[in-house]
Order: C-alpha cells, then structure tokens, then sequence
C-alpha cells in the first residue's frame, strides 16, 4: 500500500546529513554525551525492545491470527488521534527516506520523527538505503514521538502495528530498537505473503576453492550471531548483514540494511576488531554504552561506584530511576550488596548499580572493510543457527549438522539459548521461535515455510553451532567456532548419527578428524565425554520433552515435531 509521504500539516526535514542530525541530536534528545571519540552516546529510558508493549491493531477476536497481542481499532485510533496532535504541535518532523534492501526486492520505507528523536534518526539513517527522488513512495511508514507519554497505557507507552495499511506508530519509548524493528516486522509479514522467509540473521559471502556461496547465521542477542557474521572462513569472507536477511524460493537471499547494529557489552579490538573500531569510529551512532569521565568508552563496566552513579545522576533521574534510592546509594546507606536478591538479582528500582549490558552502536557499512556486492550475492547453501549454551548440564555440541530439511526447522523453531542479554532481568535458558520476536503471525508458520523453502534448496548445508560453553567450565571460543565452520565448510569432517538425537555430530573417533582434534578439544565437539552420565541422561530426556512442547505450543506441523 503506497503512503501519502506528508500525512501531517507540518514542516518535513527530509534525509538530513549526519551532521545536521548530530546537531538536532545535541539541540533536542536528551541524555546525549559528545563522547572523546567524536561520536555521540544516548542513555535511554528503555534499554531493550518492549514486546509487552506491542499490539496489531485488530479485533480481539483475530487474536489468534498474532503472535503479538492485538488492540482495538477503535482505543488504537484514540492513541492515533493523540499522536498526530503532538506532531502537529511540535510543527517539524525528520523524515527519513529509503528501502529495506536494494535491487527489485527492495521495499520503500518513510521513516517520521519529533525532534526529540533525532539521534533515532541518525541511526536509522545509517541503517537505511536512503533514496531522494522525487518519485518516492513509502509501501512502510513508521511514525515516532519518543516524549509523548500515554498514561492510560501500561508502561505509558505503545507501539501500534498496522498489517493492513503497513504502518506502525511508536509513542513514548527512546530507545533505537524500536524505530529499526517497527519496519523489520512489518517486512516479516510482507515477504511471507509473498512467499519469502525474513530471518533475524547474519550473512557473509564466502569464497574457497574457487566457489562462491552465501552463508546465513541466525542467533538471539548474546549468541555470537555479529561476532561469527565478520569472522574469517575461506580464502575470503565478505560481510553482507549484520542483523536481517529474506531467504526466498531456490536460495535467494535479499538484504535489509545498510549498516551493523551491534552489542557494545565486552567487546575488544582483540576479538571483534571491525565492530570494535566501528563503535569508535566518529560516524557510529552509540547508546547505553558507559563513558568514563574523560569521555572514553569502557565496555566492560558493570557495577557502579557511588562516584559513577552521582557523575550519572542527572541521567540516571531523568531516565526514571528514584532520586531517594539513588540519594540513599551515594550516602551509603545502602551498599550494592544491599539491592541483591537472595539469587543475587538486582531489585527492582535499583537497577542503576550496574550499568546495562545491552549497549549498541549503530555502524554505517561505509567504515567497515571488505563488504561484499549486496547487487551480486550468490545463493545460500549455509545456513546455521547459534546456542550459546551455560550451565552444568550445557551439552549441546560444538558443531551438529541436521539430516533434513523438517529436523532443521524443528532446531531453527526452537531458537534456543541461556542468558541472552537483551532480556534484561529475564535471563537464563529461553527459547524465542526462529529467533524472531518480530514475525507477527502466529510462529508455527515460520517451520513450515522455511521447510519448504529449504527443500528447494537441495545443496544447503545446515547447522547448529554451541558459542557457550561445555560443562560448567569449558568455554568454546572464538577460534573454536571458526574451525568448526572451517571444517565443515571444507568438506573434510568425518561426521556420525547422535543416538540420543539423530542429527550428525563430529565423529571424534575418527583419524579423518585429526586436524579439527588438534584445533578444538574432543569434549567440544562430543560434550557426552565430559557430562557426568547422570546429569547427561536426564538432559537428554527433560530436552526431548521440553522442546516438544514448545514447538507443540506454538502449532508447529507433526512432521517437523517427530524429527526431535
């Protein structure tokens, strides 16, 4: 559906420069830092995506129809009505124009800010195929008040999608995820009508022995998903996105995005160099990263001194937290271990002790070397997905590969992990389907469409990948998951049934896997070596239970159901 690109009587800054948006962000959003990196840093009030505060607007009798939780049309446009009042009162709005990917799938998107998300916008822009011609039609609008605060509505804030006309409404959170999301979902609907697959994945382009493929890695926040996306496999491995890609019929991929959204919480030049030097870069845009007193970023920082929280205090008050409880820390009489619970979780209100580990920065792909031609990317034939396992019964293998498009769905369904971050307090083994909070239908369909789409794939090679640990103390790292990836991309693992799962597993036995031995430990690859037997049986069995369930929830077809 094509959007009238001026749906309000006021004054439209349209594709502003980035330095005129880092003006408007210094003039007008709050809780901004010019950082000694040239860059600017936003706190913000939310410091995740709220998916409880999202609704499709419908009828409650369609609930069903959602995997989100529906509004009335009729208390919708009430919200509605209050929105564009507030944007008419403010009189000037930043408009972003662009598409979501480039070439014929690209989809035309109008993205709308108040001025006080201005640093919203300067991401979004980033993120965005920008596009100034005069015939630009929007098929997506995305309309955002960060300040409008509803306070009728739980958490004095909504976000209202619109699936029949594509638009979304966004008022009162501040937070980035929302603006790049409000899109990404409305493209998970579109492209499913047409018979793609949206998944919330990396790809790289990766050349060896003379052969080009694409490969995909999917994975919740805290798996890895960035960090495997841009290291190296091959003769050569171009990134192609960081966060989305559209997987259709034959093993087409189309992009989103032209730029990386990346987690800040532990990174090192070491380790992730390229998203390293790209959050330092005086282009990226950053958020919920903590700034020392000299305007540096430290991405390790979790607990808070009373020097800290009182040199954040004007932030910390104006992004909700309790002038007395912050008072009551810088006077001491409250100690950090004084706002544990009795597992060792902060209290709520008293957050502020310890920074948030959910800091992003937006990188525009224009700093980052190597990217590949997002006009000429091969077709799949690699997609994985990411566990990052933890805890004493973590026995998930290094590297499986599935035996069939239906057992592959079932894994990729599950979208398991442990401790992804971007929970917030809510950490510890989950489950989100296809990784994809952002599929608005009910998730069920996901399986079976990529089963299908997979099936028209006969060459794909498809993967599981455990980025956490083994046991309580055996950590796979980095070099591990690329050998992993290196072998099997190679062609040169030697591979054996599970007999508790039926995927593959590394045959650990066998002399052809003596080189992959010498690179990653034989209890990586075949946790079963190390888990004590007890501890291992009953992982087997409560697993087996606890994922059909999930995927039984979720009305997922009895086919890819049997397959676990």
């Amino acid at each position: 559906m094509a959007h009238n690109v001026r749906p309000f009587d006021v004054n439209y800054l349209i594709n502003p420069t980035q330095d005129h948006l880092r003006e408007l962000a210094i003039t007008h959003t709050s809780c901004t830092i010019i950082t000694d990196h040239g860059n600017l840093m936003k706190v913000s009030r939310n410091k995740a995506r709220m998916a409880k505060y999202t609704y499709v607007i419908d009828d409650e009798v369609n609930a069903d129809q959602y995997s989100h939780q529906v509004i009335s049309p009729a208390k919708a446009q009430l919200l509605i009505d209050r929105q564009r009042q507030y944007i008419e009162k403010a009189d000037q709005m930043i408009d972003i124009r662009g598409s979501l990917g480039v070439g014929e799938r690209a989809v035309p998107v109008q993205w709308l800010y108040t001025l006080e998300g201005a640093n919203i916008a300067g991401m979004q822009s980033h993120m965005t195929f920008l596009d100034d011609s005069a015939k630009f039609t929007p098929e997506f609008q995305v309309i955002y008040t960060p300040d409008l605060f509803l306070e009728e509505m739980p958490g004095r804030q909504a976000i209202l999608v619109d699936l029949k006309s594509y638009r979304t409404y966004i008022i009162g959170p501040d937070y980035f995820g929302e603006s790049k999301k409000a899109a990404l979902r409305m493209l998970n609907d579109y492209a499913y009508q047409r018979g793609g697959l949206v998944l919330h994945a990396g790809a790289k382009l990766i050349e060896s022995a003379g052969k080009r493929m694409s490969m995909t890695i999917m994975g919740l926040s805290g798996t890895g998903k960035t960090t495997t996306t841009f290291s190296q496999q091959g003769d050569l491995t171009q990134p192609i996105q960081d966060d989305m890609v559209t997987i259709w019929p034959g093993g087409e991929m189309s992009v989103t995005e032209s730029g990386c959204f990346a987690k800040t919480a532990g990174l090192t030049r070491d380790t992730e160099p390229i998203i390293y030097d790209g959050t330092l870069n005086s282009l990226a845009w950053v958020e919920n990263t903590f700034v020392d007193e000299v305007g540096r970023y430290d991405f390790n920082k979790k607990a808070m001194s009373q020097f800290d929280v009182n040199r954040f205090r004007s932030i910390l008050e104006a992004t909700g937290f309790d002038a007395d409880k912050i008072q009551q820390y810088l006077d001491g009489t409250v100690t950090y271990n004084d706002t544990l619970d009795a597992d060792g979780i902060i209290k709520d209100g008293w957050e502020f002790v310890e920074w948030t580990q959910n800091g992003r920065s937006v990188i525009p792909m224009s700093v980052i070397d190597n990217v590949a031609d997002l006009h000429d990317i091969p077709p799949v034939t690699s997609m994985g997905i990411l566990n990052r396992d933890e805890g004493q019964d973590a026995a998930t293998p290094g590297i499986i590969r599935f035996t069939s498009s239906e057992q592959a769905a079932a894994y990729f369904m599950l979208g398991e992990t442990t401790k992804t971050s971007a929970a917030g307090k809510e950490v510890g083994k989950t489950r989100s389907p296809f990784t994809q909070p952002f599929f608005p239908r009910p998730f069920g369909l996901q399986a079976t469409r990529f089963s299908e789409l997979v099936t028209s794939m006969p060459d794909t090679i498809l993967w599981m990948m455990n980025t956490g640990y083994v046991g309580t103390d055996l950590k796979v790292k980095i070099r591990h998951s690329s050998a992993m990836l290196e072998a099997m991309l190679a062609g040169t693992i030697a591979w054996k049934t599970d007999p508790d799962f039926g995927y593959d597993i590394v045959d650990v036995d066998d002399p052809a896997n003596s080189a992959l031995l010498k690179l990653v430990p034989t209890t990586i690859l075949n946790p079963v070596t190390i888990i004590d037997n007890e501890v291992y049986r009953d992982w087997v069995s409560r697993m087996k239970r606890d994922r059909h369930e999930f995927l039984q929830s979720h009305g997922v077809d009895p086919k890819i159901i049997a397959t676990i």
